[in-house]
């Protein structure tokens, strides 16, 4: 599936605010820890704890959020289908980003290893 224009602005809009609870539910109920879940962020983004706070408190879109981030030289190497949508194929930068976030999340939920989340 190839996001729609429609699809890549409401991704752009969205707050991390708004999906940050979710992740930190996500990874807890599946036994991993909010720490972990910063670390995965911050392996992603560059942002420590202390920012990772501020721009949910700021309630950036995540338009604003990846545009802060210092991106992961290896993030390109998440691959997969994240809700429906081949990460690979997705044209769009910032949706694409969502992505790798998302994903990250899913594999930190489903169990995997740190090392192998990390790349």
């Amino acid at each position: 599936m190839i996001p729609t224009p429609e699809h890549n602005e409401r991704m752009a809009k969205m707050t991390f605010a708004s999906v940050y609870p979710h992740y930190v539910t996500k990874v807890e109920r599946k036994g991993r820890t909010k720490e972990e879940l910063h670390e995965v962020i911050k392996w992603l983004t560059g942002f420590d704890d202390v920012k990772i706070q501020a721009l949910i408190d700021e309630k950036v879109t995540f338009e604003v959020f990846f545009a802060q981030a210092k991106l992961h030289p290896k993030a390109e190497l998440i691959t997969g289908t994240i809700c429906g949508y081949k990460i690979q194929e997705i044209d769009n930068p910032l949706t694409k980003q969502v992505r790798y976030l998302d994903k990250l999340v899913d594999e930190l939920a489903k169990g995997k290893k740190m090392e192998k989340i990390l790349r």
